[in-house]
């Protein structure tokens, strides 16, 4: 059944299927290419005629993951110019609903917003408007060269919720009621957004899944960047030679150096960017990013927008147990990282010292200061000035790679959006439980309608941490010792 509404670009066409309506691929910002690639997004020149909204939009340029990431995380490569697209889902007869507006993740050079894990039926379900985009990654989303187009793919998010501000209440959401949420490199943007002058009043609560506030480069480091890029393609290092690139090449580039990065994280090369792993990052322009958006949080950036921030327990383990990197990790290097995170010494045994490989330590240090600490200090930086914030701790063990990957990174994502089925036995076995899935959706949902996810908001007195498991509940400052050892560390503070 056709499903039409008038959108200010143009008249578009979904369908509905049980009780749920959906819109796909409508565009929010003209194509990023020719005359617009590599620059700010520009607004779409509409269209007259009615608009096919019942199958995907095109992705944005990217490389896929590599092996064997590939078979873990679904990525769909659709072609076409339209690429900067939203999908919507609501229910029948919707009107005034909380919004929901999802940023997906993939360190900046992966990933869409027609992930199948990211299907918005459960939330349409159960009262939410769901909105999920693409934006612009790798180098042309984050390329670097000092000017005014900086920021690129946080901008074209900026866009998306402008889009959503002006349109949304036409499919049934209250404009006055977005929360943006995202995972991984979309909970980074998470707190890009909430810290950023440009976005400000486009949304009123905001979802952190696996992020941080404390990744973003220096203007001089990203500069540095795009040198080396430069000198690995033979070109200039100016906007207008990176956008007379094969699209194909300069993808394939980004993804070569994440690689290098990978296996060689060496801060000479890189700068601060070894330590957050990713060459393509937001940038602090003195625009979109007036400073480290944590900087700016603490300052009185997002004061009034209800955080919901959590991690996974054994995040690191996504990216260390397929390939069995922590097997490689001895003594001398685990050392060399403790040096390298700022970490305490005599702090050792919280890590598992005495019990655990050098390894398994590691991936718990690494764990802690990327994702758990981070997470932490954002809900600080908002409690502390009277804003409510909310922790939870993903804490379910998937059965894959006999159980080695515990709770891994990314392994929340289809219970929050309750898509058990859909493509997940490969990340989540044959059985996942779906009592967690009707936990962490209904938490999630609650939120997005009220700005409250079932438990007290976080404090530095109780602390207190929703733990999702089998069985879930709330706890007061779980794995204190670990959080009082990287009080004495350097970073991140």
């Amino acid at each position: 059944m056709s499903e039409v509404v008038v959108t200010t670009l143009g008249p578009v066409a979904g369908s509905r299927e049980n009780g749920v309506r959906r819109w796909l691929g409508i565009p929010y910002a003209a194509a990023p290419f020719g005359e617009n690639r590599l620059r700010r997004p520009k607004e779409h020149p509409g269209w007259t005629e009615l608009r096919d909204a019942t199958r995907p939009g095109p992705t944005v340029p990217k490389a896929p993951y590599r092996v064997p990431f590939d078979a873990l995380l679904p990525e769909p490569h659709i072609a076409g110019e339209e690429c900067l697209n939203l999908n919507i889902w609501a229910p029948e007869q919707a009107a005034g609903l909380p919004v929901l507006f999802w940023i997906h993740g993939g360190a900046y050079v992966n990933g869409s917003g027609i992930v199948p894990h990211y299907d918005g039926t459960a939330f349409a379900r159960d009262g939410v408007v769901c909105v999920t985009i693409n934006y612009r990654l790798g180098a042309e989303g984050f390329l670097y060269t000092g000017d005014e187009h900086s920021n690129n793919g946080l901008r074209d998010q900026i866009a998306a919720l402008q889009w959503v501000r002006d349109n949304i209440a036409a499919f049934g959401g209250d404009p006055q009621q977005v929360t943006i949420a995202g995972e991984s490199a979309g909970a980074i943007s998470v707190a890009c957004l909430m810290s950023s002058p440009r976005a400000k009043g486009l949304f009123h609560r905001a979802i952190s899944q696996s992020g941080s506030g404390h990744i973003a480069l220096q203007p001089g480091n990203a500069r540095q960047i795009t040198e080396l890029f430069a000198k690995r393609l033979q070109i200039e290092p100016t906007r207008q030679a990176f956008a007379a690139l094969d699209l194909d090449r300069l993808s394939a580039e980004v993804a070569a150096v994440r690689i290098e990065m990978a296996a060689n994280p060496d801060p000479r090369v890189w700068g601060e960017a070894a330590q957050h792993g990713m060459a393509m990052e937001p940038v602090i322009d003195g625009d979109v990013l007036p400073k480290l958006p944590i900087e700016a949080l603490r300052d009185g950036a997002g004061q009034g927008v209800p955080l919901l921030v959590g991690t996974n327990r054994h995040e690191f383990h996504f990216f260390a147990v397929p390939i069995g990197s922590m097997a490689a990790v001895n003594d001398q290097l685990l050392k060399m990282a403790l040096m390298g995170y700022g970490y305490d010494p005599e702090a050792l045994d919280v890590l598992g010292a005495g019990t655990d490989q050098p390894g398994e330590m590691m991936t718990r240090l690494i764990t802690e200061w990327y994702f758990w600490i981070p997470s932490i200090r954002l809900a600080e930086a908002l409690s502390r000035r009277g804003t409510q914030a909310y922790l939870y701790e993903f804490a379910w063990r998937t059965p894959i790679f006999d159980g080695k990957m515990g709770a891994g990174h990314y392994l929340e994502v289809p219970f929050v959006f309750d898509t058990f089925g859909v493509e997940t036995e490969a990340l989540l076995g044959p059985k996942p439980p779906q009592p967690l899935a009707d936990a962490m959706h209904g938490a999630w949902v609650d939120f997005v309608k009220t700005g409250e996810p079932g438990w007290a908001p976080y404090d530095e007195r109780s602390r207190a941490t929703m733990v999702f498991d089998e069985v879930s509940a709330a706890q007061q400052d779980p794995h204190a010792r670990n959080r009082r050892a990287w009080d004495k560390a350097k970073i991140p503070r």
